[in-house]
């Protein structure tokens, strides 16, 4: 079997109900048991769901939240996580000020937002946090990410705008199939960069890793390691990035990457 399997979350482990199915859960559970380590490999933050997923998960191991700006042992508590360049948030939240678009700025455990209201409420419920308005000013801590929160229609512009010195990491939500989250890094940082570093910090190389996902913020991590999964309800670019192929996560497609993982 592989060493370790990597699961993003949105559209992988959680459906469109933005629930995890119990079957999914017993086969982690599982896979673990035998001595696989399991790692959360998300866009969310290490908080709300997001966390509990992850102790779930594998309760002492490494997990990447925030596209790979957060990578945390939960056990722990350490933090291998890469700041957001000064200038490049300030140039994002002078950009949000014009164009009155939501944008969060994340730290490790906290964040804050530009704009409230309906849709910051429903993204916090979606993380599965209170709803609470604090300006990013209001943050403590190394800022790690910034993501923009807009209807799709506004998600081309956004995406074509310049981030000088940063990356961007689009991804949508089965639970919010209006929305766009474009998360923004640090230049260099992704989902690829993170999982190398998990693998490193378990000792596992990365022919002997799995990596499942649905999203464009996916494709950097299926393409570092030896097993790229695309789940049966990925955009294109995660189906072309994939070395295999499951059924949708509202099918249990997660269900038979793990299978796959335990017989490789």
């Amino acid at each position: 079997m592989l060493q370790l399997l990597c699961v993003d979350v949105d559209g992988t482990l959680v459906g469109s109900d933005n629930r995890v199915r119990e079957d999914v859960w017993a086969a982690l559970a599982g896979a673990r048991a035998r001595g696989m380590r399991v790692a959360l490999c998300s866009g969310r933050p290490a908080f709300g769901h997001a966390l509990e997923y992850a102790r779930r998960l594998d309760p002492d191991g490494w997990h990447v939240f925030q596209n790979g700006a957060s990578v945390v042992n939960v056990g722990s508590g350490e933090s291998l996580s890469e700041g957001l360049p000064k200038e490049g948030l300030a140039r994002l939240l002078a950009r949000a000020q014009e164009t009155g678009r939501l944008l969060e700025v994340y730290t490790d455990r906290e964040y804050g937002i530009t704009v409230p209201g309906e849709l910051a409420r429903r993204h916090a419920a979606l993380l599965g946090v209170p709803y609470e308005v604090r300006s990013p000013d209001e943050l403590t801590g190394t800022r790690v990410r910034a993501q923009w929160v807009v209807p799709h229609a506004q998600g081309a512009e956004v995406v074509a705008e310049p981030h000088e010195g940063l990356d961007l990491h689009p991804a949508g939500s089965p639970a919010m199939p209006d929305t766009l989250f474009v998360s923004v890094t640090r230049a260099g940082v992704s989902k690829g960069s993170a999982v190398r570093r998990v693998a490193e910090a378990h000792g596992v190389p990365l022919s002997r890793v799995m990596m499942v996902g649905d999203g464009h913020n996916d494709v950097t991590a299926m393409q570092v390691v030896g097993h790229g999964v695309a789940m049966g309800n990925a955009d294109a670019e995660a189906r072309a990035a994939g070395r295999w192929h499951v059924g949708h996560v509202d099918a249990g497609g997660l269900l038979e990457a793990v299978a796959l993982a335990l017989r490789l």
